[in-house]
Protein backbone atom coordinates (compact mmCIF):
# COMPACT_ATOMS: atom_id res chain seq x y z
CA UNK A 1 0.00 0.00 0.00
CA UNK A 2 1.30 3.44 -0.88
CA UNK A 3 0.08 7.01 -1.13
CA UNK A 4 -2.54 5.96 -3.70
CA UNK A 5 -6.01 6.11 -2.20
CA UNK A 6 -7.33 2.73 -1.10
CA UNK A 7 -10.79 1.82 0.15
CA UNK A 8 -11.33 -0.99 2.61
CA UNK A 9 -13.81 -2.01 5.27
CA UNK A 10 -14.15 -3.58 8.70
CA UNK A 11 -14.80 -7.21 9.49
CA UNK A 12 -16.86 -7.55 12.67
CA UNK A 13 -18.62 -10.86 11.89
CA UNK A 14 -16.20 -13.74 12.42
CA UNK A 15 -16.94 -15.84 9.36
CA UNK A 16 -14.73 -16.42 6.30
CA UNK A 17 -17.76 -16.33 3.97
CA UNK A 18 -18.27 -12.67 4.92
CA UNK A 19 -14.63 -12.00 4.06
CA UNK A 20 -14.95 -13.69 0.67
CA UNK A 21 -18.10 -11.78 -0.27
CA UNK A 22 -16.58 -8.44 0.68
CA UNK A 23 -13.24 -9.21 -0.99
CA UNK A 24 -14.97 -10.20 -4.23
CA UNK A 25 -16.87 -6.90 -4.17
CA UNK A 26 -13.64 -5.07 -5.05
CA UNK A 27 -12.32 -3.60 -1.82
CA UNK A 28 -8.55 -3.01 -1.48
CA UNK A 29 -8.15 -4.21 2.09
CA UNK A 30 -10.09 -5.53 5.06
CA UNK A 31 -9.49 -4.93 8.74
CA UNK A 32 -10.48 -7.47 11.37
CA UNK A 33 -11.82 -5.61 14.39
CA UNK A 34 -10.74 -7.17 17.69
CA UNK A 35 -11.50 -4.05 19.72
CA UNK A 36 -15.29 -4.00 19.55
CA UNK A 37 -16.17 -7.59 18.60
CA UNK A 38 -16.03 -11.09 20.05
CA UNK A 39 -13.56 -12.29 17.39
CA UNK A 40 -10.83 -14.28 19.17
CA UNK A 41 -7.23 -15.02 18.17
CA UNK A 42 -7.95 -18.36 16.48
CA UNK A 43 -10.77 -16.88 14.39
CA UNK A 44 -8.61 -13.86 13.60
CA UNK A 45 -5.95 -16.07 12.00
CA UNK A 46 -8.60 -17.87 9.93
CA UNK A 47 -9.89 -14.52 8.70
CA UNK A 48 -6.38 -13.27 7.88
CA UNK A 49 -5.83 -16.38 5.75
CA UNK A 50 -9.18 -15.85 3.99
CA UNK A 51 -8.45 -12.18 3.27
CA UNK A 52 -4.95 -12.81 1.95
CA UNK A 53 -6.12 -15.74 -0.17
CA UNK A 54 -8.25 -13.23 -2.06
CA UNK A 55 -5.22 -11.02 -2.73
CA UNK A 56 -6.24 -8.27 -0.29
CA UNK A 57 -4.23 -6.70 2.50
CA UNK A 58 -5.28 -8.01 5.91
CA UNK A 59 -5.19 -5.53 8.78
CA UNK A 60 -6.11 -6.18 12.40
CA UNK A 61 -7.29 -3.57 14.87
CA UNK A 62 -6.06 -4.83 18.20
CA UNK A 63 -8.04 -4.35 21.40
CA UNK A 64 -5.52 -2.03 23.03
CA UNK A 65 -1.95 -0.76 22.85
CA UNK A 66 -0.56 -3.86 24.52
CA UNK A 67 2.68 -5.72 23.74
CA UNK A 68 1.27 -9.18 24.51
CA UNK A 69 -1.73 -8.66 22.22
CA UNK A 70 0.40 -7.10 19.46
CA UNK A 71 2.83 -10.04 19.52
CA UNK A 72 0.13 -12.67 19.15
CA UNK A 73 -1.59 -10.81 16.33
CA UNK A 74 1.65 -10.19 14.41
CA UNK A 75 2.62 -13.85 14.68
CA UNK A 76 -0.65 -14.73 12.91
CA UNK A 77 0.73 -12.98 9.81
CA UNK A 78 -1.32 -9.87 8.99
CA UNK A 79 -0.14 -7.11 6.66
CA UNK A 80 -0.59 -4.42 9.24
CA UNK A 81 -1.88 -3.42 12.66
CA UNK A 82 -4.21 -0.59 13.65
CA UNK A 83 -3.72 0.52 17.26
CA UNK A 84 -6.74 2.26 18.83
CA UNK A 85 -6.84 5.45 20.85
CA UNK A 86 -3.22 6.58 20.73
CA UNK A 87 -3.22 9.91 22.53
CA UNK A 88 0.46 10.87 22.66
CA UNK A 89 3.90 10.44 21.15
CA UNK A 90 4.82 8.30 24.15
CA UNK A 91 1.96 5.90 23.41
CA UNK A 92 2.95 5.84 19.72
CA UNK A 93 6.48 4.83 20.74
CA UNK A 94 5.02 2.08 22.94
CA UNK A 95 3.25 0.69 19.87
CA UNK A 96 6.44 0.79 17.80
CA UNK A 97 8.33 -0.94 20.62
CA UNK A 98 5.82 -3.80 20.54
CA UNK A 99 5.73 -3.88 16.74
CA UNK A 100 9.47 -4.07 15.98
CA UNK A 101 12.02 -6.77 16.68
CA UNK A 102 15.20 -5.77 18.55
CA UNK A 103 17.20 -3.60 18.24
CA UNK A 104 14.40 -1.26 17.04
CA UNK A 105 11.87 -2.59 19.54
CA UNK A 106 11.20 -5.40 21.99
CA UNK A 107 8.88 -7.69 20.04
CA UNK A 108 9.37 -11.28 21.17
CA UNK A 109 10.36 -13.90 18.61
CA UNK A 110 7.78 -16.56 17.86
CA UNK A 111 7.80 -19.23 15.16
CA UNK A 112 4.18 -19.18 14.06
CA UNK A 113 2.28 -18.58 10.84
CA UNK A 114 4.00 -15.25 10.10
CA UNK A 115 7.43 -16.89 10.24
CA UNK A 116 6.44 -19.96 8.21
CA UNK A 117 6.22 -21.99 11.43
CA UNK A 118 9.97 -21.66 11.87
CA UNK A 119 11.00 -22.43 8.28
CA UNK A 120 11.00 -18.84 7.02
CA UNK A 121 12.08 -16.76 10.01
CA UNK A 122 15.13 -15.07 8.45
CA UNK A 123 13.18 -13.92 5.40
CA UNK A 124 10.34 -12.70 7.61
CA UNK A 125 12.75 -10.82 9.89
CA UNK A 126 14.81 -9.26 7.08
CA UNK A 127 12.21 -8.67 4.35
CA UNK A 128 8.60 -9.22 5.31
CA UNK A 129 8.68 -7.02 8.40
CA UNK A 130 9.74 -4.07 6.20
CA UNK A 131 6.33 -4.20 4.51
CA UNK A 132 4.25 -4.46 7.68
CA UNK A 133 2.33 -1.27 8.39
CA UNK A 134 1.68 0.26 11.78
CA UNK A 135 -1.26 2.67 11.85
CA UNK A 136 -2.37 4.49 14.98
CA UNK A 137 -5.88 5.72 15.53
CA UNK A 138 -6.39 9.35 16.40
CA UNK A 139 -9.64 9.38 18.33
CA UNK A 140 -9.13 11.75 21.24
CA UNK A 141 -8.73 15.52 21.29
CA UNK A 142 -5.45 15.11 23.21
CA UNK A 143 -4.02 13.25 20.20
CA UNK A 144 -4.82 16.21 17.95
CA UNK A 145 -2.67 18.44 20.18
CA UNK A 146 0.29 16.02 19.86
CA UNK A 147 -0.33 15.04 16.27
CA UNK A 148 2.89 16.46 14.80
CA UNK A 149 4.93 14.56 17.38
CA UNK A 150 2.96 11.34 16.77
CA UNK A 151 3.07 11.34 12.95
CA UNK A 152 6.70 12.38 12.71
CA UNK A 153 7.96 9.33 14.64
CA UNK A 154 9.86 6.91 12.44
CA UNK A 155 7.99 3.62 12.39
CA UNK A 156 4.50 5.09 12.27
CA UNK A 157 3.21 4.42 8.75
CA UNK A 158 -0.02 6.31 9.07
CA UNK A 159 -2.80 7.65 11.24
CA UNK A 160 -6.51 7.01 11.15
CA UNK A 161 -9.33 9.17 12.49
CA UNK A 162 -11.92 7.47 14.67
CA UNK A 163 -14.65 10.11 14.30
CA UNK A 164 -17.09 8.76 16.89
CA UNK A 165 -14.62 8.42 19.77
CA UNK A 166 -13.07 11.75 18.81
CA UNK A 167 -16.49 13.35 19.11
CA UNK A 168 -16.94 11.64 22.48
CA UNK A 169 -13.68 13.10 23.78
CA UNK A 170 -15.18 16.51 23.06
CA UNK A 171 -18.40 15.71 24.91
CA UNK A 172 -20.27 15.47 21.59
CA UNK A 173 -20.59 11.70 21.18
CA UNK A 174 -21.83 10.85 17.69
CA UNK A 175 -22.47 14.50 16.80
CA UNK A 176 -20.13 14.58 13.81
CA UNK A 177 -21.67 17.80 12.49
CA UNK A 178 -20.86 19.73 15.66
CA UNK A 179 -18.44 22.62 14.96
CA UNK A 180 -15.99 21.41 17.64
CA UNK A 181 -15.80 17.97 16.03
CA UNK A 182 -15.46 19.40 12.53
CA UNK A 183 -12.67 21.74 13.69
CA UNK A 184 -10.80 18.85 15.33
CA UNK A 185 -11.02 16.73 12.17
CA UNK A 186 -9.94 19.65 10.01
CA UNK A 187 -6.95 20.22 12.30
CA UNK A 188 -6.03 16.55 11.95
CA UNK A 189 -6.18 16.71 8.17
CA UNK A 190 -4.15 19.89 7.83
CA UNK A 191 -1.36 18.45 10.00
CA UNK A 192 -1.43 14.95 8.50
CA UNK A 193 -1.08 16.30 4.96
CA UNK A 194 2.40 17.59 5.82
CA UNK A 195 3.72 14.03 6.02
CA UNK A 196 4.09 11.39 3.34
CA UNK A 197 2.12 8.85 5.32
CA UNK A 198 -1.29 7.21 5.27
CA UNK A 199 -4.17 9.50 6.22
CA UNK A 200 -7.21 7.49 7.25
CA UNK A 201 -10.89 8.06 7.94
CA UNK A 202 -13.84 5.77 8.67
CA UNK A 203 -16.91 6.65 6.59
CA UNK A 204 -19.64 4.75 8.41
CA UNK A 205 -22.79 5.57 6.37
CA UNK A 206 -23.24 3.43 3.25
CA UNK A 207 -23.02 6.35 0.84
CA UNK A 208 -20.34 6.37 -1.84
CA UNK A 209 -20.60 10.14 -2.17
CA UNK A 210 -19.20 10.55 1.34
CA UNK A 211 -16.22 8.37 0.41
CA UNK A 212 -15.59 10.47 -2.69
CA UNK A 213 -15.76 13.61 -0.53
CA UNK A 214 -13.04 12.21 1.76
CA UNK A 215 -10.85 11.27 -1.21
CA UNK A 216 -11.19 14.82 -2.55
CA UNK A 217 -10.26 16.19 0.88
CA UNK A 218 -6.97 14.28 0.78
CA UNK A 219 -7.56 11.05 2.70
CA UNK A 220 -5.79 8.05 1.14
CA UNK A 221 -6.76 5.19 3.48
CA UNK A 222 -10.54 5.04 3.80
CA UNK A 223 -12.61 2.49 5.68
CA UNK A 224 -16.11 2.29 4.20
CA UNK A 225 -18.87 0.94 6.42
CA UNK A 226 -18.50 -2.49 7.98
CA UNK A 227 -19.86 -5.94 7.23
CA UNK A 228 -22.94 -5.93 9.48
CA UNK A 229 -23.86 -2.39 8.43
CA UNK A 230 -23.66 -3.25 4.73
CA UNK A 231 -25.89 -6.27 5.37
CA UNK A 232 -28.47 -4.37 7.40
CA UNK A 233 -28.50 -1.43 5.00
CA UNK A 234 -29.18 -3.69 2.01
CA UNK A 235 -32.00 -5.55 3.76
CA UNK A 236 -33.70 -2.37 4.97
CA UNK A 237 -33.48 -0.71 1.54
CA UNK A 238 -35.18 -3.71 -0.08
CA UNK A 239 -37.83 -4.17 2.59
CA UNK A 240 -38.96 -0.56 2.44
CA UNK A 241 -40.06 -1.26 -1.15
CA UNK A 242 -42.18 -4.19 0.04
CA UNK A 243 -43.75 -3.10 3.34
Amino acid sequence: MNAKTTVGSWITIGHSSIVEVMADAGLDWLCIDMEHTVIDFAKMQELIIAIQSKGLKAFVRIAENNARIMKRVLDAGPDGIIVPNVKSAEEARMAINSFKYPPLGERGVGLARAQGYGFNFENYRDQRTKDLQLIVQIEHINAISELDQIISIQGIDGTFIGPYDLSGSLGKTGKLDDPKVINAINSYLSIAKKYNKLIGFHVVPIDHKLVIDKINEGYNFIAFGFDAYFLGNSIKNQLKNIK
